[in-house]
């Protein structure tokens, strides 16, 4: 193969001075070009973290993405979600851009699906109530009315990471939303928010630097940034392996976490106001309310309900159906401090609940719950049969006719299409119902008993836009769970590397316990993308009631949605097509 040389002596490209020249020039201009990007994206820039993992390299991600649209036939169209569409909506909406679409979908709508019945006469937006809350435990002493009708599906601290879960806890607090604090334990990220006072000390666990090294936090600060100088002086004042579960308040220059060997009276009685609405999450290695030896600490328990709103037992999610997975290369030792378990080792949680051998058995405890806590108790469950579930709303209506408050004031259901940081490829997609037909069986079972006001209905499934959320209401739902979309608000880019098996890690610093890309994350800009995407949530849902000339989310009912199947055919009674499809 001739050389480029003799190539180009033969074109005579030699002989052309300026032509040399230029390319010479625009080689030397594109290596220097090249380098001032890449220190500008690894050691300037603070607004995107994948620049900082990836610098240069990453910005191919957004050109491509600049060509998706104009050239779609090439790239392919979204297969996991109906369209494209709904994922570039939810990353425009937590990025306060326009979330309107042009011209058509990219994606035609041709598959079986619910749709909205519009009112003759519509109303505008503003006459619908901003009015979306939901009570749950109206028999409880201490009831849980939300400020939403949306809030963070449960997530827990270790399959996201610790800027991670600050993020969505803030993005929470701002958009007056609840969070789930997954299996994995109240964490001290949980309470980001939560500013450190004096009068607090009695439950906290503090570290306050001396007066050298405050002096060099405030100078690493002027001199880099926030997050650096706050990792320096981290370092200069706790000697622990556990450091990272200590917060840090930026005014006081003071680190700190529950002191949970503190005595229960000095706890808050009320949950503190400078706290996202919290649901904690009990799943069945009881992480955060157990003994050393694993038993349930009821003392324990006691202490995390002050600042949680209610609690949620996890029997299942949609995506598997075991207890929760989390590879040794997460479990660091903050996340083992949380826990209660030996850090850097696979933890792997046990299939059934320890304290439902039965449904009797799960209620009752349940019942314990609420009286250690004086507030709301649910369950989160997969449904795969009528059966199944009538177990659950017989036994629900014989403890409410004796009088006995041991139910579930709340059923979280997770569909058959639900998402997971890690779990069994062959569960994934194959165990349990898709949300729809589960919400059906759940709402009209529970009325068939006479219990359905006792008890509400949480959905979670692959919801990313409101019309997607107004479905889930229409068949049933009192509230809606997201996990998935709220992700994408907060950075993620679906790269499926949540686990960390491998070798590798999430990229973005989201999913990740990696602390090279940890480095990366954007707290504070992240937890306002991801507030964002919730106030358009609620927006758009009430633009959908508007049109259906509904002043209130509670009107919202099966009559007001219709069921095209992939033949065309069209069910006016949503009643009739799930009496059809989901056959006893």
């Amino acid at each position: 193969m001739e050389s480029f040389a003799d190539y180009a002596s033969r074109l005579h490209i030699s002989d052309l001075p300026i032509i040399v020249f230029l390319f010479k020039a625009f080689f030397v201009l594109f290596i220097i070009i090249s380098i001032i990007l890449f220190i500008y994206d690894r050691y300037i820039q603070r607004e995107n973290q994948l620049l900082i993992n990836y610098p240069l390299i990453g910005r191919l991600r957004y050109f491509f993405y600049a060509l998706r649209d104009p050239m779609r036939q090439y790239f392919g169209d979204e297969k996991f979600y109906e369209s494209f569409d709904k994922v570039k909506w939810v990353l425009n909406s937590a990025e306060r851009k326009s979330p309107y679409a042009s011209f058509s979908p990219a994606q035609p709508q041709t598959s079986a699906r619910l749709s909205i019945k519009n009112a003759n006469c519509v109303l505008n937006t503003e006459e619908v109530s901003t009015k979306f809350s939901v009570t749950f435990g109206t028999d409880i002493k201490k009831p849980f009315t939300t400020k939403s009708i949306f809030g963070r599906s449960a997530m827990s601290d270790g399959a996201i990471s610790p800027e991670g879960t600050r993020a969505f806890s803030k993005g929470a607090y701002l958009g007056n939303f609840p969070i789930n604090t997954g299996e994995g334990s109240l964490t001290s990220n949980f309470l980001y928010t939560h500013k450190y006072k004096k009068e607090n000390d009695k439950y906290l666990d503090t570290y306050e630097g001396t007066f050298f090294a405050k002096g060099i936090y405030k100078m690493m600060k002027f001199f880099f940034h926030q997050a650096g100088a706050e990792a320096v002086y981290r370092h200069l004042i706790i000697d622990a392996n556990d450091a990272e579960s200590y917060l840090f308040d930026c005014d006081c220059l003071v680190c700190y976490r529950i002191n949970w060997k503190a005595p229960l009276e000095e706890f808050p009685q009320e949950v503190p106001d400078d706290l996202p609405d919290i649901i904690f999450q009990m799943g069945s290695g009881l992480y955060g309310v157990r003994h050393s030896d694993g038993e349930f600490n009821e003392d324990r328990y006691k202490k995390t309900m002050r600042f949680a709103k209610m609690t949620e037992i996890k029997m299942a999610q949609g995506a598997k159906q075991t207890g929760g997975k989390l590879l040794g290369n997460k479990v660091s030792e903050a996340i083992a401090y949380y826990r209660g378990v030996e850090a850097h080792k696979d933890l792997f949680s046990p299939n059934q609940f320890p304290f439902a051998q039965t449904l009797e058995e799960l209620f009752d405890f349940m019942g314990r719950l609420k009286k250690l806590s004086d507030k709301p108790v649910g369950v989160k469950i997969v449904i795969s049969s009528h059966e199944g579930f009538r177990e659950y709303a017989d036994l629900i209506q014989e403890r409410i006719k004796a009088g006995s408050n041991a139910y579930p004031d709340f059923i979280t259901i997770d569909g058959g299409d639900g998402g997971s940081g890690a779990a069994p490829l062959e569960m994934m997609m194959t165990v349990g119902m898709t949300i729809a037909k589960a919400l059906y069986i759940a709402d009209t079972t529970l009325r068939n008993v006479g219990v359905r006001d006792s008890v509400k209905i949480i959905a979670s499934e692959k919801v990313l836009t409101p019309d997607d959320a107004i479905m889930l209401f229409g068949v049933g739902a009192d509230y809606v769970a997201i996990a998935r979309a709220f992700m994408m608000s907060a950075g993620c880019i679906r790269a499926r590397e949540c686990s960390g098996a491998n070798g590798r890690s999430c990229p973005v610093g989201l999913a990740t316990q990696d602390k090279s890309k940890r480095a990366s994350f954007l707290t504070e800009k992240k937890a306002i993308n991801v507030a964002s995407y919730h106030d358009q949530l609620v927006y758009g849902v009430r633009n959908l009631l508007a049109i259906m000339g509904l002043r209130n989310i509670n009107e919202l009912g099966k009559s007001n949605l219709i069921f095209k199947d992939h033949t065309g055919k069209t069910y006016m009674n949503v009643n009739h097509y799930f009496e059809e499809s989901v056959i006893k």
